[in-house]
């Protein structure tokens, strides 16, 4: 018999929310915290565990282990990417040059991100953001502009991602949970049912990214350091990618309380939009928290269109949107002003797709 999770007491669902609000709101009005985003995020995540009452040696080995699993070994491919990507750095830089000459900068950034998005299900999400950043340090735009590009990119690839059990956890997860009767999920499961969803997506994304690409250089600073990246300051992002991911562990174990006790109780066009917290919490987790055989066919789409569109609205709601700006400097406000009004208007427009047409 399926045990019912009990509603939370009142101190933990406020003190819950406390931190909610916090982590919404502080990164863009504190500059210390917007700074150090992801110790102020593991910080949280502590916390929440702490007024859920949830620790255990499991919580703290999930948390501290998650970063460098093998099966989605996140740091180490980024640490391992970050070395390869300098040893190539001359040979990418007159790739991007000759394609920019053979096809023009608008064409090369649309292909360039439309195929990105689409072989993020084959390479993983991480691969293909560090691709990304890695053109993008070559670009000579404004600071801007160069931002835009990142965000409507990292759309694009957390929405490709998700494609097969390869590109992203959330995906490998929701395969392993319909594994059985009634859906025998395999691995062409979420492109035969997600795909006349993503793609347009995709290439959605990719066409916006496209349009605010300007043809004349920036006299003015760039996403690109100054200065060449050394190993230490490799060795520093990857330690910083490791706490950002730990902290979001922290944080969703600590939120699964309330997580656990309203899922079950919403009607899936409320639930489409309550998934919109995916944008500050993984959205891995709260595909493991939601996820049964039980679903309908309709409440499994809108479910993962829901996650995985809000993820792209925040920094912390995506691995894509969390290795492009730490590595490029991107600040909270600078990618929620493009993230957040893209992604509500694609929510929007996927609600009434989904359960006012119903395709």
């Amino acid at each position: 018999m399926e045990m019912v999770q009990a509603m939370p007491g009142l101190f933990t669902t406020i003190g819950l929310l406390v931190i909610l609000l916090c982590v919404l709101f502080l990164p863009f009005l504190v500059k210390i915290v917007e700074h150090d985003l992801e110790i102020f995020l593991c910080i949280m995540g502590i916390v929440a565990v702490t007024i859920s009452g949830l620790w255990s040696i499991e919580v703290i080995k999930t948390a501290l282990l998650s970063p460098i699993h093998p099966k989605h070994p996140i740091v180490e491919t980024v640490l391992l990417a970050g070395i390869i990507f300098t040893l190539l750095e001359e040979k990418l830089k007159l790739f991007v040059s000759a394609a920019e000459k053979i096809l023009g900068m608008r064409l090369f950034i649309f292909l360039i991100i439309s195929v990105l998005g689409i072989v993020s299900s084959v390479i993983t999400a991480i691969v293909a953001a560090l691709v990304l950043v890695e053109i993008v340090s070559i670009l000579k735009f404004s600071k801007e502009v160069e931002v835009r590009i990142v965000v409507f990119a990292c759309f694009a690839i957390g929405l490709g991602a998700a494609l097969t059990p390869v590109g992203e956890p959330l995906s490998t997860i929701l395969i392993s949970r319909l594994r059985g009767e009634p859906y025998h999920a395999g691995f062409f499961f979420l492109w035969n049912n997600l795909a006349i969803y993503v793609i347009p997506l995709v290439i959605f994304s990719a066409f916006f990214a496209a349009m605010f690409t300007k043809k004349q250089e920036s006299s003015g600073g760039t996403l690109k350091e100054d200065r060449e990246e050394g190993y230490k300051d490799m060795f520093i992002r990857a330690g910083k990618v490791y706490i950002f991911i730990a902290g979001l562990e922290f944080l969703a174990k600590g939120f699964s309380p309330v997580v656990d006790y309203l899922v079950p109780r919403l009607k899936p066009e409320l639930l489409y939009y309550i998934n919109m917290i995916s944008a500050i919490l993984d959205n891995a987790t709260l595909t493991a928290a939601e996820i049964t055989p039980a679903m309908n066919i309709l409440q499994i789409k809108s479910m993962l269109l829901s996650l995985l569109i809000s993820g792209g609205m925040l920094i912390p709601g995506n691995i894509p949107n969390i290795i492009t700006a730490n590595k490029l400097k991107i600040g909270s406000w600078q990618w929620a002003k493009i993230g957040v009004p893209f992604g509500l208007v694609i929510l929007f427009v996927y609600y009434i797709i989904l359960f006012i047409v119903k395709i």
